[in-house]
């Protein structure tokens, strides 16, 4: 039984459609259990809002992130909502190149290969 590729293009649609909504749900429960936990790690901290200090360096590596975030530590966790993020449209616009790809929509994935290519350049150029 053949597949027709109407089909194929709704369920590439309900697909992208459910990673793009899974991904922003869990980036924001991530994001918001750690900021629970930095304020029960940290009880006593005090900000200042005059001026800007970044999160410390170790925390610009994935590895590290990974790894702290499953020691819950809070900044961490922090970071890895954050990295979830990040990756849900990265993993959005992969799939959709698997879906144009299997609708042998050439045009749609050579377009959408430029758009992975440039994703890829910024994130890690």
């Amino acid at each position: 039984m053949k597949v027709q590729p109407d089909k194929i293009e709704r369920s590439t649609k309900v697909v992208v459609s459910k990673l793009l909504r899974t991904g922003v749900l869990t980036a924001a429960a991530v994001t918001f259990f750690g900021g629970i936990l930095f304020f029960i790690q940290h009880p006593n901290t005090l900000f200042s809002y005059d001026t800007f200090s970044s999160e410390p360096a170790r925390l610009r590596y994935v590895s590290i992130i990974v790894r702290e975030a499953f020691l819950l530590k809070s900044r961490a966790v922090i970071q890895f909502g954050i990295l979830i993020l990040i990756a849900t449209p990265v993993l959005r616009v992969i799939f959709s190149l698997i879906g144009f790809a299997i609708e042998k929509d050439w045009i749609f994935v050579f377009i959408t290969g430029i758009v992975m290519t440039i994703l890829l350049f910024s994130l890690f150029g």
